[in-house]
């Protein structure tokens, strides 16, 4: 890739900042001003307290805003130097022969054939195998982490189907190549495609009647071949404790599609598995195909995608190419992230699931600096990233793993195939520097976001590569509990981060320099946005049902800073939103998601971390479900919130909205009695806000008789929790 010729004509791609970064940075400035005056005015409150409830009031407060100051500081720094880029794959028959591009061996990870449907990452898999690239230039190395005989007939059924796929999509021109999104399309109609959705749907009937059954039996092994595979799995094999498995199912060069043309490689690996096995994450996962591939195919880019994120653009392997054959950046270039993007969405995203501000904007934001943060999928590596930094290369153990390693034997070359069981065994990595100076980094369960993180702190730069057509379209979880869950877990791992000897807000700012550290550390400390969010969700409603105002009156000037702090977080934000393909409704969503987030999964994971490093066991690594049940996918297309089960983060939620709700109404009865209207305006106002964003919440526990409503049990447990929050505030003198 160094030795391309140079490309300053024609170019490959561009970039331009944003012409919204002088107003930001103004704007931030004005506002930091307002918080500084904010948070003097809780100090003087403080300072002239009268009581003991007076002072722990203002203390509380004063410790909400700092925080709150802290994560908008942080926050601030994502709006410093927005990028666009574009480019221009149509370019690169220009500057390279096809012939010279680059090998790709391409990473699909999957853990639990019933959590993670087989067909499901089986479409994934045949979605970038049929990516518009020289086909003997790829590999798709399929990780199946739960050690199933059940992906592994998957991916028997794929490659079968894939040499009738690939050359048909080659011959249309198909631009979705994910077969499900094929089909679910509005795909021409002809015999060819009736013949081929046949194939597929018999392809799809075996896998699933087989995943049915829970077993591969003998009537769907069809040759000598598949059978010594599946022999492998006996009565000793668990998916906790089992050998290395490593099956090649496509060879290029030897395996052919029906128009003579190679197929791309496909190897299932599953690595060994003890029961003291350790890094059992995703990342050991990764780190096993990276030494795998690379005593197989030792290909120069790296692609890692999730079993749920097909690819969406056969142009994708191309605009990659486009960076990478920059001479100017692509000898620091590490990786080239692409935003998730999803399908299946409901209308309006009710969970704000897209999550647009980590994907897109707060990205294009880091590509003006040191580049986007690794988000786990859709990612193409420089394998030379994996081995220290640009000027600090660090060796592997054995010469095959080097990146600059040519393998000139088969796939299934004897000594091939005994040093990729060899490098895929459990206590390879033991006194090595595998997952600390070599790899992907272990150490938490967002190994992704730290992985990222290391690599640019050890000098790699990354690019956001955000084309108009999504490079990759996913799954998202389809109800509440699900994502609740979901946030908590990397909540969990940020916190990991947070407080390791790599914490942004130590080695990442000595490391990347303040501006970059702080953005990592705004991702690190998110879970600490539960502190001034279930302050402001109990204390001003508490002591409104006692008739206490705790803000200034109305007719006091520093109501006006209040509000000027209201507006200003709010409007920004919403404006952000809708330039970024948002619509009102779904900023409305994302914020009422935030401030849900805040009573739930945020305190929840720090309550988890902390008995982590008090030695606690707590819940390891789950994997998030991708089976749809029929009746929750029809609610979540109509926007309506599931609940179903008993959650304890439901228990806060809930408690959350009641209070709110009676304080509210509590406030309008003590206003009506001829309360001071003028000094409870803002707590009023506040609780309004709560029971406005909670309506979902009032509707489950009240209103509705599916399935999906707040269990009866959650909610009177709820109702007790808030009247002894009650009766507890109005015992207090």
């Amino acid at each position: 890739m160094e030795g391309a010729a140079a490309i300053s004509k024609p170019p490959l791609h561009t970039l331009a900042f944003s012409r919204a970064t002088a107003a930001n940075r103004i704007f931030a400035a004005v506002y930091a001003c307002a918080v500084l005056a904010l948070l003097y005015h809780h100090a003087l409150a403080a300072l002239h307290s009268t009581t003991f409830l007076s002072f722990s009031l203002s203390l509380s407060f004063l410790l909400s805003d700092l925080i709150l100051a802290f994560m908008w500081a942080t926050n601030q720094c994502f709006r410093m130097g927005w990028v666009h880029r574009r480019v221009f794959p149509e370019n690169l028959r220009k500057v390279v022969r096809e012939e010279d591009f680059p090998a790709i061996d391409m990473f699909v990870c999957t853990a639990d054939p019933f959590k993670e449907p087989p067909m499901s990452v089986v479409n994934t898999a045949l979605s970038v195998m049929a990516y518009d690239y020289p086909a003997e230039k790829l590999s798709v190395y399929v990780s199946d982490d739960g050690g199933s005989d059940l992906t592994l007939f998957a991916f028997m059924e794929a490659a079968k189907f894939g040499s009738h796929w690939l050359p048909f999509c080659r011959r249309n021109n198909v631009v979705e190549r994910c077969p499900e999104a094929y089909f679910a399309s509005n795909y021409p109609q002809s015999n060819e495609t009736k013949q081929i959705k046949e194939m597929y749907e018999n392809m799809k009937q075996r896998v699933e009647t087989v995943v049915d059954i829970g077993k591969v039996t003998d009537d769907y092994i069809t040759t000598e071949q598949e059978r010594q595979a599946f022999n492998k799995w006996t009565s000793d094999f668990t998916r906790y404790d089992h050998p290395t498995v490593i099956q090649v199912l496509s060879e290029i060069g030897k395996d052919r599609d029906i128009t003579g043309q190679s197929m791309p490689n496909l190897i299932y690996v599953s690595r060994q598995k003890g029961r003291t096995s350790p890094h059992n994450f995703k990342a050991g996962a990764l780190n096993v195909l990276l030494r795998v591939s690379a005593v197989m195919t030792n290909a120069p880019i790296i692609l890692t995608v999730d079993c749920d994120m097909y690819s969406n653009d056969p142009q994708t392997p191309r605009r990659v190419l486009c960076y990478f054959f920059d001479t100017t950046i692509s000898s620091k270039l590490g990786y080239i992230q692409f935003p998730q993007r999803f399908h299946g969405l409901n209308k309006n995203d009710i969970y704000a699931c897209e999550f647009k501000r980590i994907f897109i904007k707060n990205s294009m934001a880091l590509d003006g600096l040191a580049g986007p943060n690794y988000v786990g999928t859709g990612c193409f590596f420089s394998r030379c990233a994996f081995f220290g930094g640009p000027s600090s290369f660090v060796s592997p153990e054995i010469p095959e793993l080097r990146p600059d390693h040519v393998v000139n034997k088969s796939v299934q070359a004897q000594s091939i195939l005994a040093l990729a069981h060899h490098v895929a065994n459990c206590k390879y990595e033991n006194q090595t520097n595998w997952g600390s100076k070599l790899g992907f980094k272990y150490g938490t369960v967002v190994e992704d976001f730290y992985t990222g993180f290391r690599l640019q702190c050890e000098g790699w730069k990354s690019v956001l590569c955000h084309p108009t057509r999504p490079a990759f379209l996913g799954d998202v979880p389809i109800t509440l509990n699900d994502v609740l869950n979901q946030i908590k877990r990397w909540s969990v791992g940020f916190l990991e981060v947070a407080f390791s000897k790599y914490s942004p807000v130590t080695f990442g700012v000595r490391a990347m320099g303040p501006i970059m550290g702080l953005c990592y550390a705004h991702y690190a400390f998110w879970p600490i946005w539960s502190i001034p969010l279930t302050i402001y969700a109990f204390l001003p409603q508490l002591a409104l049902l006692k008739g206490v105002s705790i803000f200034p009156k109305v007719s006091d000037t520093w109501f006006l800073l209040h509000v000027f702090l209201f507006l200003g977080a709010y409007i920004p934000d919403c404006v952000d939103c809708i330039l970024f393909e948002g619509t009102f409704q779904s900023w409305w969503n994302e914020q009422r998601m935030w401030m849900l987030k805040g009573v739930t999964s945020f305190p929840f994971a720090l309550v988890e971390f902390l008995t982590k490093c008090l030695g606690i066991a707590t819940h390891g690594f789950n994997v998030t479900s991708k089976v749809l049940d029929d009746e929750q996918s029809k609610r979540y297309d109509q926007g309506t919130f599931e609940f179903r089960v008993q959650s304890p983060m439901f228990v806060s939620l809930s408690t959350a909205a009641i209070v709110n709700l009676v304080a509210f109404f509590g406030g309008v009865i003590e206003v009506l009695r001829g309360g001071d209207f003028d000094g409870l305006f803002v707590q009023m106002f506040v609780a309004g806000f709560v029971v406005v964003n909670c309506w979902p919440i009032y509707e489950a526990m009240l209103f509705r008789t599916d399935k999906g409503r707040m269990p009866t049990k959650t909610t009177l447990i709820s109702t007790f929790l808030a009247w002894v929050l009650y009766t507890t505030a109005s015992h207090i003198p």
